[in-house]
């Protein structure tokens, strides 16, 4: 288990969800944690008591990410209180699912501005400090940035342009001692996917996910907060600009089959070829 003992980490939209994951199993490991939200401070408050009462050292940081002024003195005041930084987590995010003839202007440049503009900008805030530490910057994608899917043009896009972003920013900052790097999480259903139909049963659903998913079984915040650790440790230290795929291997899979279970041979015959 890689020790990340007094290392001081800032993890965006850690209050719920994948983010929340990452900074508890930061914490777990020794981490000092900075833990931001954007509206409500109840998730991002829950973290930093269970961070504490396990005898470990939180704050809860504010900030809306619509604008990059906030950003910026959410960013001091948790460098403040961190006292330098070694581990920036982009992972604040909006994820959205709209038809490409019905998304608003509005709606696109919220989801760019949150998911693309702000982790851009909050890695720039705290470049002297991760310059001082030679720290690690994970920005956290998704698996929609490397396979198409209905009604998610937009989102997709973002997380297009956070792989690019990585590689380009990890070639720029490498010799300055910063190491970039990604991660692109497949399927990690958390309550706030199901919103939208109250009294969803949760075990019920990772269930059902698991069923399309190579590997049997969707994967945690947890899961990801495991690897978000491993890519911040120097046990990955020559990993640089490459984005990191945990998917269960969901992207691994060829989409021809209905069923990946069965052979092809079973569903088509002898000699068919896919595409042709």
């Amino acid at each position: 288990m890689s020790d990340m003992k007094n290392q001081r980490v800032l993890v965006t939209g850690s209050g719920t969800g994948l983010g929340r994951g990452i900074a508890l199993e930061f914490a777990r490991r020794g981490a000092i944690l900075a833990v931001h939200y954007s509206q409500s401070s109840a998730g991002a408050d829950a973290t930093v008591k269970e961070i504490v009462a396990a005898g470990g050292k939180a704050a809860a940081f504010k900030a809306d990410f619509r604008e990059v002024a906030p950003l910026q003195a959410m960013a001091r005041e948790a460098v403040a209180f961190l006292g330098g930084l070694d581990v920036l987590v982009n992972n604040a995010g909006i994820t959205m699912n709209r038809a490409f003839e019905k998304t608003t202007v509005e709606q696109f440049d919220t989801l760019y501005a949150v998911n693309v503009r702000a982790p851009y900008f909050m890695s720039q805030a705290v470049l002297p400090d991760l310059e001082k530490s030679h720290g690690v910057i994970i920005n956290i994608a998704s698996i929609h940035a490397f396979q198409a899917f209905i009604e998610h043009t937009v989102y997709a896009s973002t997380r297009g342009a956070i792989v690019t972003l990585t590689r380009n920013l990890a070639v720029e900052l490498a010799p300055r001692g910063i190491r970039v790097v990604g991660l692109a999480p497949g399927a990690v259903p958390i309550p706030s996917h199901f919103k939208s139909s109250p009294g969803v049963d949760m075990e019920q659903a990772i269930k059902e996910f698991g069923k399309s998913i190579p590997c049997g079984f969707a994967g945690t915040p947890r899961d990801v907060g495991n690897i978000a650790v491993f890519l911040a440790s120097d046990e990955s230290r020559y990993i640089v600009g490459q984005t990191l795929v945990a998917d269960g291997g969901t992207t691994s899979w060829m989409h021809f089959s209905e069923d990946f279970k069965q052979p092809m041979t079973a569903q088509f015959g002898q000699g068919y070829v896919p595409g042709v």
